[in-house]
């Protein structure tokens, strides 16, 4: 598919579907617009009449024209009030759009907007991301995967003059949205630590970038308790992931990102019960979210140097398994009393961060499914965000504004973490039933010392039962847009 700008107006563009773009309750006919109308013997009024459209976000309404048009379906799309633009709007308007034209089977589509003072580049990106990432169709394991060509082939912003190098970067981000929703999206019997490994070496083989894979034994030697301990229940044997991306300049700032990477979670001997272990392969969307911003990472090339980590297992269940009751001790010497061994993200992650800080980074971001109470708190659409420091959380907020990818920031209350205090470890690995994400993210807290840290419990977000405005039902790629974003702005 062919995405481009024109300097075309809308009254002069021919094809078979023209999207046009009103805020809400300022559906007027004026300048161009108004020439399309005339263009077009008033089917725009007629169809503001007919179906009431008052510019509200939603299902758009669409007619078709006569033989003799130029263009041979016309669609409104309601973008919402015009006090809360943002690059967010335009891009569910593309993703609208394109949906619009795939549903009724389009070959060209022009995309005319509201004008904005965005960059050309910017707003082309966006809508870029909305079109491609609301049409994606993950049909691998379908008896009839209907692999055809797309019928959509050609898609016009009209009106923009510039804006290809916007297209061009948001192409090579989505494709890192989509490798992390087929990662997440494929069975747990299909994506198992050994195949986040080999995905992470085949990146590192495209891209140039270093990676190391310790194994069982590697991790013994470096005292990972905590990370082995989770892997012991697991017949598949765990793998520790370590990837770098370094530029060709002298990098301005050392980051590392760290991926929860259980790929799949039965809850060990506290084992989850139905209604929560059906999708638990998506247990790994962190992890899948480091490797999709490293496909990204390859591609742009920006100058910060950036360390992925990703300690990746299952949480099983066999005759080694982790007990409750058992006592732990990660890489950094805490003993951990295990009183879930369903709290098990959090005991992956402790060697991972211990690992991360010792790489002497600027900052290190984690990204992990660890809380249902983060659901119960935010949602669905939103994840949790806790960090040490208000400069990295701003930057990690500011990052979320531009991809539209909804964070909110949550307290570290020191004094929650009384729960956790065990009589006979330093620590267990769970509290009690309230502010479970904060206990959480509290006990991360424990595994780094001193450098700037955030958490981004990204459990809602993940996943969407019933789809988004980008896509169906099923993995989001969350995390990917707002890491690299975040990484560009260093």
């Amino acid at each position: 598919m062919e995405l481009l700008t024109v300097t075309t107006h809308p009254q002069d563009w021919i094809g078979d579907l023209l999207c046009i773009g009103f805020w809400q309750d300022q559906v007027e006919l004026v300048g161009d617009v108004a020439e399309v109308d005339s263009c077009l013997g008033g089917a725009i009024q007629e169809l503001i009449q007919e179906t009431e459209f008052k510019g509200k976000p939603g299902s758009p309404s669409v007619t078709r024209l006569g033989a003799g048009s130029p263009v041979k379906k016309l669609a409104l799309l309601g973008l919402g009030k015009a006090d809360t633009v943002s690059l967010e709007v335009y891009r569910k308007a593309a993703a609208t759009a394109a949906k619009t034209a795939k549903s009724h089977k389009s070959h060209r589509l022009g995309l005319h907007l509201p004008s904005t003072d965005q960059p050309a580049d910017t707003l082309t990106g966006a809508l870029t991301e909305g079109i491609l990432l609301a049409l994606h169709q993950d049909n691998r394991f379908k008896s009839d995967p209907e692999d055809k060509p797309p019928v959509l082939e050609r898609v016009e912003f009209l009106g923009i003059d510039g804006g290809a190098a916007g297209i061009d970067q948001a192409q090579q981000l989505v494709s890192g949205v989509i490798l992390a929703r087929e990662l997440v999206a494929a069975p747990a019997s299909l994506v198992t630590p050994t195949t986040l490994a080999e995905t992470a070496l085949s990146l590192a083989q495209t891209y140039g970038f270093n990676v190391t894979i310790l194994e069982r034994e590697d991790c013994e030697r470096l005292g990972m308790g905590a990370f082995l301990g989770v892997a012991r229940g697991a017949d598949t044997p765990p793998k520790f992931i370590h990837l770098t991306y370094t530029p060709a300049v002298p990098p301005q700032k050392h980051l590392a990102i760290v991926g929860k990477g259980v790929t799949f979670d039965s809850g060990g001997l506290n084992l989850k019960t139905q209604g929560g272990i059906e999708t638990m392969k998506m247990d790994m969307a962190g992890a899948a979210a480091v490797l999709g911003c490293f496909k990204v990472l390859g591609q742009l090339q920006p100058p910060v140097q950036v360390h992925g980590i990703i300690a990746a297992t299952e949480n099983m269940i066999n005759g080694q398994a982790m007990h409750p009751g058992d006592i732990l001790t990660a890489s950094n010497g805490k003993t951990i009393e295990v009183n879930n061994t369903d709290a098990e993200g959090r005991l992956t992650l402790a060697d991972a961060l211990v690992y991360a800080e010792k790489l002497a980074v600027d900052a290190i971001v984690d990204l992990a499914t660890l809380t249902g109470a983060c659901i119960v708190a935010l949602g669905d659409d939103i994840a949790g965000l806790w960090s040490s420091q208000d400069e990295l959380a701003q930057g990690l907020l500011q990052a979320a504004a531009v991809t539209g990818e909804k964070i909110w920031r949550m307290p570290l209350e020191e004094k929650y973490f009384e729960g956790m205090k065990s009589p006979i470890a330093d620590m267990k690995n769970a509290g009690g039933r309230s502010a479970g994400s904060i206990t959480g993210a509290l006990f991360l807290q424990q595994y780094i010392q001193k450098t700037p840290w955030a958490h981004l419990d990204v459990a809602g977000p993940v996943w969407s039962d019933k789809g988004n405005a980008y896509g169906g039902a099923g993995a989001t790629g969350f995390g990917v847009r707002l890491l690299v974003q975040w990484l560009l702005s260093q």
